[in-house]
Parts: structure tokens; sequence; C-alpha cells
């Protein structure tokens, strides 16, 4: 990871911190049973939209809990870890993207949310946040 050695060349502690999670859950993905020493660009995605969460989680804990110094940091990392995945989607281009899956499905009440969820997200994982799909079809859906 050339990144690495830049951070720590410029001694850039945030994003020495951030790589070294995401190399290590790389690692640690490589090393489950049945991975083969082997990781699918898909599967890296999804560990970095799991640490993405997981930071963001942890974030608002943080802000309820007024501490600044911690909140700090798991935003420094969030914006390191960013770098890595996808462009994530507009709220206009999500509309028109879950708009277009709807119609393929032929969904038109909230009872077929589970159909269009499942769809929609294998066609947009990594450029999407799950809650966020799932907010907007029900939002669609409810029309």
């Amino acid at each position: 990871m050339d990144e690495m050695k830049e951070a720590m060349k410029s001694k850039n502690e945030a994003s020495l911190r951030a790589l070294r999670a995401i190399k290590a859950e790389i690692i640690k993905a490589k090393t489950e049973p049945g991975a083969g020493g082997e990781v699918s660009p898909e599967k890296e995605v999804n560990l970095l939209q799991k640490m993405m969460k997981q930071r963001k989680d942890s974030l608002e804990i943080f802000q309820q809990q007024k501490r600044e110094d911690l909140a700090k940091k798991e935003l420094e990392e969030i914006s390191i870890i960013q770098n890595f995945l996808p462009q994530q989607l507009t709220g206009e281009e999500l509309k028109a993207e879950l708009q277009q899956i709807i119609s393929d499905i032929g969904a038109s009440s909230p009872a077929d949310i589970g159909k269009v969820m499942g769809a929609a997200s294998k066609k947009l994982a990594g450029r999407a946040d799950g809650k966020t799909i799932s907010a907007m079809v029900k939002e669609l859906l409810a029309k």
C-alpha cells in the first residue's frame, strides 16, 4: 500500500490509523476459512462499507456523549475510508435507479419492499448506503 508509506513519511496519524484498520480487515478476510487467501473486489467493498457503518455508528454515539476528541478521530477515519469506496450516488441518481428497479420488478405497493430491496442491494452495492436505499424505497412505494 503506497498510501500507507506516504502516511508514515508524512507522519499523518489519522491516515495511518485508518489504513492499518483497512489492511487488518483485508488480511482477516483472506485468512477466513474458505477464502483461499483471496478477497474479491466485491468483498473488499463490503468490508469497507462495514467499516464505514461502524465508524458512523461510533461517531453518533460519541457526539451524543459530547466526546469531541473521539468523534474527531472517527470523522478522520471515515474520510480516509471513503477514498477507497466507489463514488456514492447522489439523491437524484439514487432515486432514478430505484424508480428503474421498481418499474423492472413491477412493484406497486409497500408489500413489495423486500423484492425491491433485494434487487437494489445487488445493483447498488457500494454506491449507496443500505439505510438510505431502504428509506427511499419506502418513500417511493408509499406513493
